[in-house]
């Protein structure tokens, strides 16, 4: 209670002797002495000693105490401090104390006290001091608010204490850091963290020290009024003391961020040489272990794929170390773009070496990656090329039983396009391998070391022996193929032959049926059937030709068949078809061979006793001629009516039955013209003889 209510006015008007003034109020309840003494002591240690040695003027308020208290505080004020008090007022209630005062006057103890005491009205205490220096509760017109000027002492006092303390602990850690290497471990090993915050404790300082300069400003501007407030000597001596405290915590909190700066980035530094060689040490001891076991390339899809399998985990544990490795690398980089010289070739340093490990480590895992990818493309190819050899072996083995010759070309098409995929898969599997090949040849530049010539010569013969064995098999299926080939040409001649044959059978079917329906004239006259006589003979000759044709094709099929070793399908039944059809022919032919040579000879001989000229008609003709004309004639006629009989008692007659009587009507016409030319020479020779009877007598 005492800290809150004892105020000391440190005025920039003094007293009447220019003595600062204390207050000192009282109050009906019990002070305590102790305290109050302890307040006393603090205040008293706030002034400046040339403000002190003007003395002070201590105005005991005691109109709510007792008599008794201001007594023993007045005796109190000899003990703590009777060299710098110079009058004490003690302020009385009116009337009160005028009983008791009789009993201590304080003006025959000035000698014992050191200082004059004296009791006073409130409203007489303008005697002794200034109104302007007195509060309002004293008839003053000072203006002053002591729970304000408590607070700002409070600030004041709290960042005076943290100011000076965290200036003793930042020039110590400021102080250990110039020492040597040794002593910057230890004090970096220790905590260099200040007990106080130095950015709070300056904002603090900052705040007050605008809070005391805008008091005084404030206080200067006040003008000439009475009751204008002006700044306490304590806050003018504060301003100076902050100001300078600041600019010390500044210097040192500038120099402990420089520190702090130099240890974090030495902390960072070596926390990155520590990871750095985490990541080489890994990646050089275990991570180049793992790569060392793993040279084989498997022999089969299956094998190549559990060592990919096996490698993708190898390469999962390499990519967390290479996380580990951009990371540092961003890092070192950000510290080498700050341009401290003095790391500058310790972080290059590192930075090389984490680098150089890191890339020799991802070519050697791409190097694999890309052995076992080849592996895996080579092992594919060679699986491919083992099924297309597989399946057209089985072409091979399988007996062909074609329909036709399409479907044999259609077959050999099939097994060509099946060689050649093979031919493309063989050239496929070699270039395959060679690029493995080439690949096992440069692995030994990542051999850390390690001879893995034994490797490469079980990898290298594995390829080679693969290669072989695919060259091997492809070889004895192009012999087979070879083979097949020529059986199904042969086949191809046999079908073609046996269609050929048909075919001929099919044309001499032709001919013998265009000669039944088509072949019917016998000639209107002798030249004419002579010259259907001709045509018939080269139509003869055609279908001989076609019938000897097919002959041939016949002979061929008996051979292949045999070189085949089968039997046709057709060749048996072609034959005789063949034979059949050409005796039908023989025979038609034949006969119609015969009828033109009777046509022929019936025109001859009518023709003989028909002459064109009219002149001729009275010559005499012999009478066998009429009766060969007549006998050819009739024979012509009967033939025309009689069908062709075939061997297979079948017949069959030429032309319909309208074209058989128009040529027989032809006939009958030039019969009956030579008939009536046999009339005519009767008549004449009738007439002749009877002339030559009726001149007989007449000679007689």
């Amino acid at each position: 209670w005492l800290y809150f209510c004892v105020s000391m006015v440190l005025a920039s008007k003094k007293d009447r002797r220019s003595g600062l003034i204390l207050t000192i109020p009282l109050c009906t309840e019990q002070t305590s002495m102790e305290e109050l003494s302890a307040t006393l002591d603090y205040l008293l240690g706030i002034p400046s000693e040339k403000c002190k040695a003007r003395g002070f003027t201590v105005i005991v308020d005691g109109r709510k105490s007792q008599w008794n208290i201001v007594k023993t505080v007045v005796l109190m004020l000899q003990n703590v401090i009777p060299a710098e008090v110079s009058l004490v007022c003690v302020v009385k209630p009116d009337e009160f104390w005028d009983k008791k005062v009789p009993h201590f006057c304080f003006w025959k103890e000035k000698d014992r006290l050191g200082f004059e005491v004296i009791l006073v009205s409130a409203n007489k205490l303008t005697r002794y001091i200034e109104p302007c220096q007195l509060t309002d509760e004293f008839g003053g017109s000072l203006v002053y608010d002591h729970l304000d000027w408590l607070n700002k002492r409070l600030v004041f006092e709290k960042f005076t204490k943290e100011s000076t303390s965290l200036l003793d602990e930042l020039t110590v850690i400021n102080e250990n850091e110039k020492g040597s290497q040794a002593e910057k471990d230890r004090s970096s090993e220790s905590n260099i963290l200040p007990s106080f915050d130095p950015e709070t404790v300056l904002q603090t300082g900052h705040e007050l020290l605008s809070e005391l300069q805008q008091r005084r400003f404030n206080g200067s501007e006040g003008g000439g009024g009475g009751t204008a407030w002006s700044p306490m000597d304590d806050e003018l001596l504060a301003q100076p003391q902050v100001m300078k405290l600041l600019d010390s915590l500044r210097e040192q909190y500038t120099k402990y961020q420089e520190v702090c700066r130099q240890r974090s980035k030495r902390s960072q530094l070596e926390e990155i040489q520590t990871k750095v060689m985490q990541v080489v040490n890994w990646l050089e001891g275990p991570g180049t272990e793992q790569l060392r076991t793993q040279w084989g390339i498997g022999d089969s899809i299956r094998a190549t794929q559990a060592l990919q399998q096996k490698h993708e985990e190898i390469e999962s544990q390499h990519s967390e170390w290479f996380a580990v490795y951009v990371e540092l690398n961003q890092q070192i980089a950000a510290l080498l773009s700050a341009g401290d010289e003095e790391d500058l070739m310790e972080l290059k340093g590192l930075q090389q070496q984490l680098s150089d490990v890191c890339y020799r480590q991802a070519s050697q895992l791409e190097f694999r990656q890309n052995v076992l990818q080849s592996a895996h493309e080579f092992h594919m190819t060679a699986q491919d090329m083992s099924q297309q050899l597989d399946g057209l072996l089985g072409m091979l083995c399988a007996d062909v039983a074609p329909a036709d010759g399409a479907a044999i070309q259609q077959t050999l098409k099939h097994l060509e396009e099946k060689l050649k995929s093979v031919e493309g898969a063989l050239q496929s599997l070699r270039e395959k391998g060679q690029v493995l090949l080439d690949q096992m040849s440069t692995q030994t530049s990542f051999s850390y070391g390690k001879d893995v010539s034994i490797e490469n010569k079980e990898n290298i013969d594995h390829i080679h022996s693969v290669m072989e064995d695919m060259q091997l098999r492809k070889q004895r299926c192009e012999d087979m193929v070879d083979v097949r080939r020529l059986k199904m040409l042969q086949m191809v001649q046999l079908f073609k032959c046996e269609e050929d044959a048909s075919q001929a059978v099919e044309w001499l079917g032709e001919l013998l049926d265009a000669l039944l329906k088509t072949h019917i004239r016998l000639g209107d006259d002798s030249q004419e059937t002579k010259v259907l006589l001709e045509k018939h003979k080269k139509f003869v000759d055609v279908a001989q030709s076609t019938y000897d044709y097919g002959r041939q094709l016949l002979q061929a099929t008996v051979v292949l068949c045999q070189s085949l070793r089968c039997t046709t399908r057709s060749s048996g039944d072609t034959l005789p078809r063949l034979n059949r059809v050409w005796k039908q022919f023989t025979v038609t032919s034949d006969e119609r061979q015969h009828r033109l040579e009777m046509a022929s000879a019936f025109h001859t001989a009518a023709e003989k006793i028909l002459r064109e000229s009219p002149e001729l008609a009275e010559l005499m003709v012999d009478v066998e001629a009429y009766e060969e004309v007549e006998t050819v004639g009739k024979g012509l006629l009967d033939r025309l009516t009689v069908p062709v009989i075939f061997p297979d008692g079948s017949e069959q007659f030429f032309g319909s039955p309208g074209d058989m009587a128009s040529s027989a009507e032809s006939i009958r016409e030039r019969m009956k013209l030579v008939e009536e030319k046999r009339f005519l020479q009767e008549e004449v020779e009738q007439r002749l003889d009877e002339e030559a009877l009726e001149a007989g007598p007449r000679e007689s």
